[in-house]
């Protein structure tokens, strides 16, 4: 299973400054905040809640949140195929991903 959050990853990304590093750990988190709503909404089209995936996916890749990343990025193919059955079997453990990645921020 994925690692939560990578530290080494988040700073070779922020070149070691911890201040960077807090700051864009608060965008992503804000980011959880606002797309994953959409993200476990079953009402939005397959389509836009793989938009919405994508962008979490492109977020948590930043800042090394990899579990997230990879449960994103199967939400956001099983959009694009259309399969909002598989992305709604998927959107439990994203959104457990999401709650114990932003406990550790």
């Amino acid at each position: 299973m994925e690692p939560l959050l990578d530290r080494a990853h988040l700073a070779r990304q922020t070149f070691d400054d911890d201040d960077l590093a807090r700051e864009v750990l608060a965008l992503f988190s804000g980011q959880c905040r606002r797309f994953l709503p959409g993200i476990l909404d079953a009402a939005l089209s397959p389509a836009a809640r793989a938009d919405l995936a994508h962008t979490l996916k492109g977020s948590a890749l930043g800042v090394g949140a990899a579990r997230v990343a990879a449960l994103a990025g199967r939400i956001e193919t099983a959009g694009r195929d259309g399969d909002a059955g598989a992305a709604d079997a998927l959107a439990p453990a994203l959104a457990e991903a999401v709650r114990e990645t932003l406990e550790l921020i």
